[in-house]
């Protein structure tokens, strides 16, 4: 299964002669470059001249594709964007043509070919890839006022004839096109997104899709994915006399068709041998109950190491997984071959499972109206479970019944809950003519929860000590497991350090204790710290202090006064409770009014209260996954800022 290509970064590319102005430019480069550019606000780095694709499908299924980008520098940031970047499969197609140009204000023209272009692994996580990208940078050159262009030609044979055409990303574009070439006969469809009805431009079997003069994408916190927000058009093509069909050269009607499709590569190498039966067994022979089974195969199956080679992707294998037993000798295997041997093992002990086809990372990239197998990056499960078993992550099938969803590659996600960035995605459920696209589950708040106490003793000259508790549950946990794994000790304790620098000015760390109880997916801290001068001495007489002593976790956000896009909330729930002794020879004299706030986003609260010679402070947040409209920006806003204030407001104490 695919992945998002990476980000590619540190290229070592051989310098490149300059030429004469306009030596081997070719005229649309010149024309674009000379193209006026509107204004447009500082943080726009750059601007896409023209972005053209040209697909010349053959009789015979072979698709030959001629790319044209050029791109304007507006500032030195902009630089980066002077790359050019075609991937390509090495069994199922190749780079035929690659060169580019860039074009200074001054007139000079630097070149770029064959011995600047650098070819590499599309990603490096990867032991052996098919999939390649080929490269050139010349963001080393570029600058403002600097004009960047190139040309390529490439080939391949796609398992089937469907392509995604983007009209831009975050940057503006002032001319955009998709070309599709097809033989005498055949026909296309299409569904445009995120923007009016684009209609295709037909002569013969030729179709054009065009936009010009696309504003920039402006990037804003918690705003939807940009395949949410950039239009994009998706085509289906066919000779007329077959129409929709799932074969080399066609493509699919319906949902229903993916499934079977998808099947016929999953179902091949679903059976349990002879040393994957005997492994399930022993792995549940102590467990107790259906859910305890699923938990002991699940729990070895993530733990697994990851490593992908896809070989044959172009005959489909990069959606097939390898067999279960050749999985299990290896002790290793990417998304698709986890979830297959889980889904072996299960069936050895007669638990009946299904492969997930999902797209990890953006859960509003899958789209109902257009059924194919090209939307998905990653391969997930779904586990026929009885109705003794409760879990959020639990949906009802039509017709299979009810399914536990669960991401077998995830090592930080146990049982019963599922990643953030897989909640609330449409997925297909692999099962033949009982396939389906079904909405994966939102988790409620309650089931990613932070939950915190911590005990202070302030001095009557304002130092402290503090000890801090925090238990986690849910994708709350997972984010504190990961960071746990990921990181060196010492790299841990300073991400502590500075997490509690954002609360208190020069914390001493004396004791940091984390412990991942991944079993039952929970995440504990304890902590020890000090600070010399935590609350500040007024007039000799007056102790003020805030007694929300650490941030929380996440940032608070919404901060700007208007907004273009939609606000898109995670589901999560934070709970604190600060003990303070009190000083002594020190009273309080007046602490913050209680908040109280209830949307139909979240709810936040909080409150004071003075016993046995402490302030006890206490302050909860449940926020509810949702996508608040750009109309009631305000009102999200407004919840946010009083927070904010809520948190920062002092506690005054005054001396006896």
């Amino acid at each position: 299964m695919r992945k998002i290509l990476p980000v590619l970064a540190c290229l070592l590319l051989t310098a490149a002669t300059a030429t004469a102005a306009g030596d081997n430019v070719p005229a649309w480069l010149t024309k674009a470059a000379a193209a006026p550019v509107p204004t447009y606000d500082r943080d726009v780095h750059a601007v896409v001249l023209r972005l053209e694709q040209t697909v010349a499908v053959s009789e015979d299924g072979k698709v030959t594709t001629s790319t044209a980008f050029a791109i304007r520098i507006l500032t030195h940031e902009g630089r980066r964007f002077a790359v050019a970047l075609e991937p390509y499969l090495t069994k199922a197609g190749k780079i035929r043509e690659m060169r580019a140009w860039l074009l200074r204000a001054n007139g000079s023209v630097k070149k770029f070919g064959n011995a600047e272009t650098v070819d590499q692994i599309s990603d490096p996580n990867d032991v052996y890839d098919e999939y390649r990208v080929k490269v050139i940078d010349a963001s080393d050159d570029a600058d403002a006022g600097t004009v960047f262009g190139y040309e390529c030609t490439s080939e391949e044979r796609p398992l089937f004839g469907q392509d995604i055409w983007s009209f831009q990303n975050r940057l503006p574009v002032l001319f955009s096109r998709y070309n599709l070439a097809l033989p005498n006969g055949w026909r296309a469809s299409s569904v445009t997104f995120n923007h009016s009805k684009v209609e295709p431009h037909v002569t013969g079997s030729n179709y054009t899709w065009e936009l010009s003069e696309l504003p920039p994408i402006k990037l804003e916190p918690a705003s939807p994915p940009m395949s949410s927000l950039a239009p994009f058009v998706a085509v289906s093509y066919y000779p007329a006399d077959s129409g929709p069909t799932p074969t080399i050269g066609g493509s699919f009607e319906n949902w229903q068709q993916v499934s079977r499709w998808a099947s016929g590569l999953h179902d091949a190498v679903a059976n349990p041998e002879e040393t994957v039966t005997a492994k399930a067994r022993a792995l549940t022979a102590d467990a107790k109950g259906e859910l305890e089974q699923i938990r002991a195969i699940a729990r070895f199956v993530q733990n697994l190491q990851y490593i992908s080679i896809d070989i044959g992707v172009g005959k489909g294998n990069g959606m097939k997984p390898h067999p279960p037993a050749q999985v299990l000798a290896k002790l290793y295997g990417d998304c698709k071959d986890k979830a297959n041997l889980m889904r072996a093992m299960l069936k050895a002990i007669n638990i009946t499972a299904y492969p997930v086809i999902i797209y990890s990372g953006d859960a509003t990239r899958v789209r109902e109206e257009w059924a194919s197998p090209g939307w998905f990056n990653h391969c997930i499960i779904a586990v026929k479970v009885s109705d003794e078993i409760t879990a959020p992550t639990i949906l009802q099938h039509p017709t299979l019944g009810r399914l536990l969803i669960f991401d077998a590659t995830d090592p930080n996600t146990p049982v019963g809950d599922l990643p953030h960035q897989e909640q609330g995605s449409l997925a297909l459920i692999i099962a033949g003519d009982a396939g389906a696209l079904m909405r994966m589950p939102t988790m409620p708040p309650d089931s990613s929860q932070l939950l915190r106490e911590a005990d202070v003793v302030l001095t009557p000259w304002g130092a402290m000590t503090a000890t801090l508790k925090e238990r986690s549950i849910g994708q709350s946990a997972v984010n504190e497991r990961r960071a746990f794994r990921s990181l060196s000790a010492p790299e841990y304790r300073g991400m502590i350090e500075e997490w509690l620098t954002r609360g208190v000015t020069a914390p001493k760390l004396s004791k940091l204790e984390p412990k991942d109880e991944n079993s039952d997916g929970r995440f504990s801290l304890d902590l020890e710290f000090s600070a010399g001068d935590y609350g500040q001495i007024m007039q000799d007489r007056l102790l003020v202090f805030r007694p929300a002593i650490v941030s929380r976790r996440d940032s608070l956000f919404l901060t700007d006064a208007t907004r273009k896009y939609p606000v898109v909330l995670e589901s999560q729930a934070f709970s604190e409770t600060v003990r303070v002794k009190l000083p002594s020879g020190f009273e309080v004299d007046e602490v913050p009014d209680a908040v109280k706030l209830d949307t139909e986003f979240g709810t936040y609260k909080t409150s004071y209260e003075v016993k046995n010679g402490e302030l006890v402070f206490t302050r909860a947040l449940a926020q509810r996954a949702s996508t608040i409209p750009v109309e009631r920006y305000q009102a999200v806003r407004s919840f946010y800022e009083r927070i904010r204030a809520a948190e920062q407001a002092p506690v005054v104490l005054m001396r006896k």
